[in-house]
């Protein structure tokens, strides 16, 4: 008998080699950031090494998220990928590309026909964080407040890709808006909406803004990224976070994914995982089949 868990996806990892692609925030001086010193990522994170770490997990396919790759090139990294992913000694791994674009930039349409060229292709991720703490941006300036951006945003239809939606509380109620001008597009927060902010009154105006989220029938939600956030986690501080999220969205548009190797600076796969099942031990074996399986499968179409 196994003592492996039921079949699983990760559906949000990241790969990186820094010996062959520019990787800005790995390769430049460091900066400040919500994962605080991140020295320990600055060195290659290859097929064979997130293999090593999932292997008592028994997941079965992955998706991968950009990585910040050089992004006045993001199609090196999506044709690296589908190199990994056709190589039989990475399992097909990973199985979905979640790739980078730029809604901004006029030639944004050009980037996703590119990127279509690839099997793997599911979806897009440009990342939105904005806090009013620059320690904790991610990017320079809010494209839910730009209507250009919005207006390209509305191409992943014609190519039928999903979106990856990283963000804070305090943009929920824009990209809210964004989901219900196309209903057509799948959305996806990431890791959990990134609740950041540990006051009554911030952790309530989270609730809030995924609350918003939830009404959106188009938008699904990936709990992860929870030790970016709680740097010493436990099982018990985070269980909030995971049931809120579950009681919001309904266990039918909700998936556990682990963020590694980001997440490997607060704790080991097994650990993480664990935690999860740990958490969802009262629920039903489908219930769980859906959120550590069924439900990545169906929305990044695996």
């Amino acid at each position: 008998m196994s003592d492996l868990p039921p079949p699983t996806i990760d559906p949000h990892h990241h790969l990186w080699d820094l010996e062959r692609h520019y990787y800005p925030w790995l390769s430049d001086p460091m900066r400040p950031s919500l994962v605080g010193d991140y020295s320990m990522l600055r060195h290659s994170y290859l097929a064979a090494d997130f293999l090593a770490d999932i292997a008592r997990q028994n997941v079965v396919k992955s998706v991968h998220l950009e990585a910040g790759h050089d992004k006045r090139n993001p199609l090196v990294e999506t044709r690296w990928l589908q190199a990994i992913a056709d190589d039989p000694r990475w399992k097909g791994l990973p199985h979905g590309i979640v790739a980078y674009a730029d809604f901004s930039d006029a030639r944004v349409e050009a980037v996703l026909e590119g990127h279509g060229a690839f099997a793997n292709m599911r979806g897009i991720r440009q990342i939105l964080n904005r806090h009013r703490d620059p320690t904790f941006n991610f990017v320079d300036h809010d494209y839910l407040e730009e209507p250009a951006w919005c207006t390209n945003f509305g191409l992943l239809k014609k190519y039928g890709l999903s979106f990856d939606l990283q963000l804070y509380f305090p943009q929920m109620g824009a990209a809210a808006a964004l989901a219900r001008r196309y209903p057509d597009i799948q959305l996806i927060i990431n890791h959990t909406g990134t609740p950041v902010d540990r006051d009554a009154a911030s952790i309530l105006a989270w609730r809030r803004g995924m609350a918003l989220l939830a009404e959106c029938p188009n938008v699904a939600t990936k709990i992860s990224g929870l030790g970016m956030v709680d740097h010493h986690w436990t099982v018990e501080t985070i269980r909030p976070f995971v049931l809120e999220a579950i009681d919001l969205f309904g266990v039918e548009r909700c998936m556990f994914a682990s963020n590694f190797p980001v997440d490997k600076m607060f704790s080991d796969y097994d650990v993480l995982w664990n935690a999860f099942r740990t958490i969802t031990g009262g629920f039903t074996a489908a219930e769980r089949a859906a959120l550590f399986h069924d439900n990545a499968a169906r929305f990044y179409r695996l």
